[in-house]
């Protein structure tokens, strides 16, 4: 029971048993339920109703965006939906509503660096920023359990809007994997040559010969980080991060076929045009994006 229910049951037994007595057994206190009694009863019936229509609004957006947003990225979106409440207020109607965001997993200690030959060298140093898009670009593979086996996905991450503008899923390991996600980014972004980093781990894929020739023809600059040290390639990480915690692991994938279906509707339905950056100004990388070109069209437009 809430308490204004709570209030309710001691006003109905209170000349069966003491006011004290059954507020001291409820958790209550007396003077609170004295002061609902003698006026603050209509107060209180409009506040629980209040807070109920609030956590239903919650509740709405928060199941809008797959049920993964916490406190932080909710009161953003509610905010733009009109909605002028704080952090702590939004956390309140979450608990109230019974809602939570997606909470990431536990990871193990950091493997110790492996000594190897760079390829290419690293361009990089960890700063994972750029000034404009197709700047800079991050890459990786992961694998994805399902129970007929790993399904495993190579992204391209924009580092400047944190947008996927390559990805490619297969059962298998082979460089052709990492052609396709380069190759649908390049193809769909068509970067400047020679202002363009691509940057990765020292994977075997990554550093064959036939992945190099492909950056080479395009104008596109490599570079990697050091062996088996996932901070040289954070931000793709975590986007690896988010993507298992947001959707790989809330609930498991009898085929490879219907987790690749949710990976496509998550990156290019929810991800790149939706989802909410705290590093972008709580806003989503199509959108972070469409504002740098708006902005830099309205000052080129203005120097004429």
């Amino acid at each position: 029971m809430n308490r204004h229910e709570i209030y309710r049951f001691i006003a109905a037994e209170k000349t069966t048993y003491p006011v004290r007595l059954l507020c001291h057994v409820l958790g209550v206190g007396h003077s609170a339920f004295y002061a609902w009694l003698g006026g603050g009863r209509d107060r209180a019936e409009q506040r629980v109703r209040d807070d109920q229509a609030r956590a239903a609004a919650a509740r709405q957006a928060w199941a809008e965006h797959r049920c993964v947003y916490g406190a932080r990225r909710l009161t953003a979106e509610l905010h733009e939906r009109g909605h002028r409440w704080n952090r702590k207020a939004v956390a309140r109607l979450m608990r109230l509503a019974g809602i939570e965001g997606a909470h990431r997993r536990r990871r193990g200690k950091p493997r110790r660096r492996a000594v190897a030959t760079a390829t290419a060298p690293d361009l990089v140093q960890r700063r994972f920023t750029a000034t404009a898009p197709d700047r800079l670009w991050v890459a990786d593979i992961s694998y994805l359990r399902t129970w007929e086996g790993f399904l495993y996905l190579a992204v391209v991450v924009d580092a400047f809007s944190r947008r996927v503008v390559g990805w490619a899923m297969a059962d298998h390991l082979r460089t052709e994997l990492i052609l396709d996600a380069v190759g649908m980014a390049i193809q769909a972004r068509r970067p400047a040559r020679d202002q363009l980093i691509h940057h990765s781990d020292r994977g075997t894929q990554y550093t064959s010969f036939e992945f190099g020739r492909t950056l080479r023809s395009c104008g596109v600059l490599a570079s990697m980080g050091s062996v088996a040290d996932c901070f040289d390639n954070a931000l793709a990480e975590t986007f690896f991060a988010t993507l298992k915690t947001e959707l790989v692991y809330t609930r498991s994938w009898p085929t490879r076929h219907e987790l690749e279906m949710e990976v496509f509707s998550y990156i290019e339905g929810f991800y790149n045009p939706r989802r909410r950056h705290s590093r972008l100004g709580n806003v989503s990388p199509a959108t972070y994006e469409t504002r740098h070109h708006d902005t830099v069209t309205d000052i080129e437009v203005s120097g004429r």
